[in-house]
Order: structure tokens, then sequence, then C-alpha cells
């Protein structure tokens, strides 16, 4: 029922109800009988209208309420955020809100009667009707707008079937609702994505590759650290334990046989002989392709549970472990110099070696430390290279006690250098001719605070040995020619024509050699012609191209040369004839037994004649009775010296010989 009509009836019964009160003041009192059905009448439609009144006031209510609701739907379906329609069973727009038209570009009023599908992409339209005509309850899809002007744009749809009182269908609700964004949004998303992606591949194709590179790394670390650890325990060239691995396996013998006393153990120190004339003659190369080889023939002498070492340079231990008795160490050492006995072929070159063996035996002293017996083992073989090398030697207790005095004497000999203990005695050379002193021979000596006066053989060894032969060398010579000059100027001689010195051959090892020489002899004013430098044939064989060269140099600057000891070495006449040398001195221990043997006046005989020949002069040392001296004069010797003479005089007593001017 409509609210007016409702309305209407209310006036018409209210206006009955005044009607009814006028019959009833009119004809009251005509109808008395009928009075109380006309009350009652009158009451039930007093109800009846009061009930209308009521059902008039709650129709207000409701219809306020449902004006409000439908202002609420207004105001929702006009200001929705989003595109709203409603149209028919066939599409037609029925109603539409002012975002729906702005998505079509159109004013609002123009789409009420236009079909929904104008709006839809052509690519989209057959879905759109598959969708209407399912009749589906709920549809929701994303499909292409197309608005009247502009460009496609993707929306997403929401469709409901409309239904009326009757639960007809009737058309269908639809929210629009622009997407452009988010799909832009999902593209920049789905492209960051991708590039991610992209990313996330090169970068975990950068972590594989720097995997790869780290665990090539790793590799090469612990390859390099296992080569590390085999060069800290193992020496490069050879392959054999070096003195670390060497020292850390006899301190391990060491202490094994602390906890058993039946164990006993050796160490064989070995030196080559002379393996710096065939590392000098031959090359470095082919030098330590002979270590090569010897490290080889080492291992092959001894045992598994052994270790063979190289120390350094030419020197090579053994560690002899769990042995019976000294024979077992004495055997590896004879098989060592059996093996080594045997040719060596460096290229086209077959070389010979001998070895030094010293041999320190556990059960000798009680060792505490590797570095004891490695000395002691090193003492050994020092003492076999005295004894004529290629040997071997077991060390004693003696051979401590000549060590120890050996580094005493060591110690004095550098003291001596810093106190000027050092002296140089004068021994006069006579010319055999005239019996005049024509010279000396500058010959050294050691004031030892201790011992007294000590000759050269006490100390020069070891001099060249520890290359302290380099300052007294230099010292000496300088010594002598400043005492030469001082003669030849304060007695004006014409007599003294030669100071004679000799030079180690440790000392042609020197570079500036020849400058030292060259400035000794400037700063004492001494005529290179009066000195006269004396070497060995050993020094001449052993370095021949070194000393040959510093030679031609010594004769260039005038100074003249003698080879001393003549007839002991190894020289040949070939070498003899290439040296430009002055004077040969005869050892003398051929003149001692020139007048009892007949072969020694013989080969004295040889020697001058040979001397003569090459225009050489021979000089006899160790001259010691008249009968000696009458001997070499009639061999036409040309000089002379020994005690005959004069024994070694200091350089007071050799200026007053010079002032005696004896003649003999």
């Amino acid at each position: 029922m409509k609210v007016d009509g409702f309305n209407q009836e209310i006036e018409q019964i209210d206006k009955l109800r005044s009607q009814i009160q006028e019959l009833l003041k009119c004809y009251g009192s005509k109808l008395n009988s009928q009075q109380e059905m006309i009350t009652e009448a009158f009451e039930e439609l007093n109800t009846a209208m009061e009930e209308l009144l009521t059902a008039s006031e709650e129709l207000k209510v409701t219809r306020a309420a449902v004006e409000k609701e439908r202002q609420r739907y207004q105001d929702l379906f006009e200001f929705a955020p989003d595109g709203y329609l409603v149209t028919d069973t066939n599409g037609i727009i029925l109603e539409a809100n002012h975002v729906a038209a702005t998505l079509f570009g159109v004013q609002q009023k123009y789409l009420v009667g236009k079909p929904l599908i104008l709006f839809i992409a052509q690519q989209d339209r057959q879905s759109f009707n598959s969708q209407i005509n399912n009749l589906q309850e709920i549809v929701n899809w994303e499909i292409y707008l197309q608005p009247r002007r502009g460009k496609l744009f993707p929306a997403n749809v929401k469709a409901s079937v409309v239904y009326d009182v009757d639960k007809k269908y009737v058309g269908w609700r639809w929210l629009l609702c622009d997407i452009s964004e988010r799909k832009q949004a999902e593209e920049m998303l789905y492209r960051a994505y991708s590039e991610l992606e992209i990313r996330v591949a090169e970068r975990t194709a950068e972590l594989v590759k720097a995997n790869q590179k780290l665990l090539n790394e790793i590799t090469e670390r612990k390859r390099v650290e296992s080569q590390l650890l085999h060069l800290a325990f193992h020496d490069a060239l050879t392959g054999l334990a070096n003195r670390v691995a060497f020292m850390n396996r006899l301190k391990h013998a060491i202490n094994y046989s602390k906890r058993h006393s039946d164990y006993l153990y050796a160490v064989l120190f070995i030196d080559l002989d002379r393996f710096k004339v065939i590392n000098d003659s031959l090359g470095h190369i082919n030098g330590d392709q002979l270590l090569l080889a010897i490290a080889s023939r080492l291992e092959i002498c001894v045992r598994s549970i052994d270790t063979a070492a190289r120390l350094g340079g030419d020197e090579f231990t053994i560690l002899l472990e769990g042995i019976q008795d000294v024979s077992d160490a004495i055997k590896v050492a004879e098989r060592i110099q059996k093996e080594l006995a045997l040719p060596f072929e460096l290229g086209e070159q077959e070389v010979f070696i001998t070895a030094s063996i010293g041999i320190a035996l556990s059960s000798t002293i009680d060792y505490q430390h590797p570095e004891e017996l490695l000395r002691d083992a090193d003492t050994a073989m020092y003492r076999a290279k005295v004894l004529g090398r290629a040997r071997y030697e077991l060390f004693n207790s003696d051979m401590y006690a000549d060590a120890l005095a050996r580094l005493q004497l060591e110690t004095d000999l550098r003291r001596a250098i810093e106190r000027e203990e050092f002296r140089v005695y004068y021994q006069p050379i006579v010319s055999l001719t005239s019996g005049s002193i024509i010279g000396f021979e500058a010959l050294l000596r050691w004031q030892h605070p201790e011992r007294g006066l000590l000759n050269p053989t006490d100390f020069i060894p070891l001099a060249e040995e520890t290359g302290l032969i380099f300052s007294i060398g230099k010292w000496a010579l300088h010594e002598a020619c400043r005492q030469m000059q001082v003669w030849r100027v304060c007695h004006c001689s014409k007599l003294l024509k030669k100071i004679s010195v000799n030079l180690s051959v440790k000392q042609f090892s020197q570079p500036d050699l020849i400058e030292q020489i060259g400035q000794i002899l400037h700063s004492t004013g001494l005529d290179a012609g009066t000195l006269m430098l004396e070497i060995t044939e050993n020094a001449i064989v052993e370095n021949g191209d070194k000393v040959t060269a510093a030679i031609l140099q010594l004769r260039e600057m005038g100074i003249e040369l003698s080879i001393d000891d003549f007839g002991t070495g190894y020289s040949s006449l070939g070498g003899l004839y290439n040296f430009p040398i002055s004077v040969l001195k005869i050892d003398r221990s051929f003149i001692n037994l020139m007048g009892t043997h007949s072969k020694n006046l013989e080969i004295i005989e040889i020697i001058v004649t040979l001397a003569h020949k090459l225009g050489v002069d021979v000089l006899a040392e160790g001259v010691e009775t008249k009968d000696q001296l009458l001997l070499l004069r009639e061999l036409n010797c040309q000089y002379g010296q020994g005690h005959f003479f004069s024994v070694p005089l200091n350089s007071s007593a050799a200026e007053a010989l010079i002032m005696e001017n004896p003649q003999w």
C-alpha cells in the first residue's frame, strides 16, 4: 500500500467519526435502544483509528528511514571510488555513477540507455557476452575497456545478477575498477623481478666462479703449503733432508736412547774433497749435477730407517739408527767411499771425487743435544782432512780437546789483530855470486801473550780457514814494504834490491787485491820493482785462471814473482813456462839431503838448468852448511837463504846486519 493512500483513508475515517458524533448528539434521545451498539461500534472504530494513527506514525518513521537509506545508497552509488553501473538483461545501461562516466570518457547522462558492450574492447566482447549469457550469480574477471576517447586500459570487472521481488532475473550490477596503475606496477614488478632474476643468476654465476676460484686458491694454497712444508724439511737441490729435518730426527734418536740404554746410533759427517776445484772449473750447473748424483749414491748406502741429509754446499750428514756396534758405521763409511770412487758422468766430462768422513758414535759421550753429535762428527771429519783426505775418522775425546784448543786459538787470533801482536821478522837473501845481502824475506810471527813467539805454520792455516788471513796478510805486506823503504832511505843502500813477501792463495780470492797492493806501494813510497811476491805451486794449480790473471796484472805494475817451495807441488813444465815468474825457490827438503844423496843433487841441478833455460833465477832455501853453499855455487844457483847466513831477525837486528854488511 502506498503511503499517500493510507493517509487519505485516515482522513476519511476521522471525518466519518465527526459525523457520527454529531448524529449522536441529535438523535441521542431517540436511539436509546441502539445506543449501546453504536457506542461499541464507535469504540471499535476509535480503536481502529488509534491503530491506524499508530501505523501512520510508524509508516512515517519507516519512510524517513527508507529515504535516508535511499539517499545513503545514492551517495554511495554516486561517490563510489570505482565505476558503478546497472544494466538490464540485455546489457543496456540503466544507471551509472560519475566514476563510470569518467572511465568511459563521456557525460554521466549520456551513458543511460547505451549498451555496455560499446565500451568493451573488441578482443574482450565475446568473453563479455559469454559471461552475461551464463547467468552466473557473481562474475569477476579482467577485461580491457574502450573509452569513447582515449586508449584501452585494463579493468577489473565484478558483476552480480539483479532480481526483482519475485526472484525474477531483471539485470546486472557492474563494478569497474581501473587497474592500469596496478598493471603498470605489476609490469614494473615483473621487470624488476626479471632483472632481479638476471642479477641473481649473474651473481650466482659470479659466486660460482668466485667459489671455484676460491677452491682453486685453496687447492693451490694446500699445494704451496705442502711444497713449503717439503722445502722446510728437505734440501731444494737434492731432495734429501735438510739441516732442520736432520736435527729433529737426531733429537728424536737422542731422546729414544735415553729411554732404551741399549739403543746405539751414529752420525756421519761427509765433506767432499776438492769440490771447489770441480765447481770452479766445470761451472756451478755441473757442480749441482754432481751434488745430485752424490746424493743418489748416498741414499743407496743407507737403510730406509736411516736419514741422509745435505747441510749445505758440499757437506752431507747421515744418521744411522739402531746399529749393533761401531763396525756398522764403519761399513757404511767404507760403502760410501766405494760408491764415490766410481766415476761421475757430467755431460761429456768424466769426474772423480773423494770425501772425508767423520763418525760420531752415540756411546762415546753422553750426548744431550743434536748439535753436540754434529760438532763431534765435524771434528772427526776435519781430522780426516788433515790426515790426507779420502778417508774416515772416528771421533774420540782427544779430538774434542784439539777442537777446543783450535777454538781458543781462533779466539786468540782475532784478539791478536786488535792488540797488534803480530811481528815481521826478516831473513836475508844472499847473492851466491857476490856473497852479499841483496834483500830480505819478510816472515810473519805472532807474539802470543801466553805461548810466546809462534811460527806461521801454527796459525796461518786457521787464519786462511776463518778469513782472518785477509787483514793479517794486508798488514804484513804493508809493514814489510814500509820497513824496506825506511832502510833504503836511511842507509842509501844500493845493495838492498828486494823485499820478498809471501802471498796466501786465499788472498787471490779478494776482488780488490791488486788495488790493495797498489795502495800499499803508494802509501809506503816503495818502488814496485823492489817488491817480490811469493806464491806456492799448489796455489797456481788450484786457482789457475784467477791466479794467472792477477799475476799478469802484478807484472804489469813491475812487481816480481817467485814460486815458493818448488818441487813439492804439482805444477807442470808447461804451466811453469806460461807464468811470468822471476825466481824459483828450491824447497829446503832437497837442500838438506843434497850432500848425502846424489839423486837430490841431480834434481837440484835439473831444476837450476830448467830455470836458466826459462830465463828464471833460482834461490835455494834452507842453506845450513858451507858445503851446501859450495855445491850450490858449483851448480850456478844465484841466491841462497838459510841459517848458515842468518836466522830470521826482528827489524832492529836486521838493520844491524845491514850496517855490518857481511860477506860469505
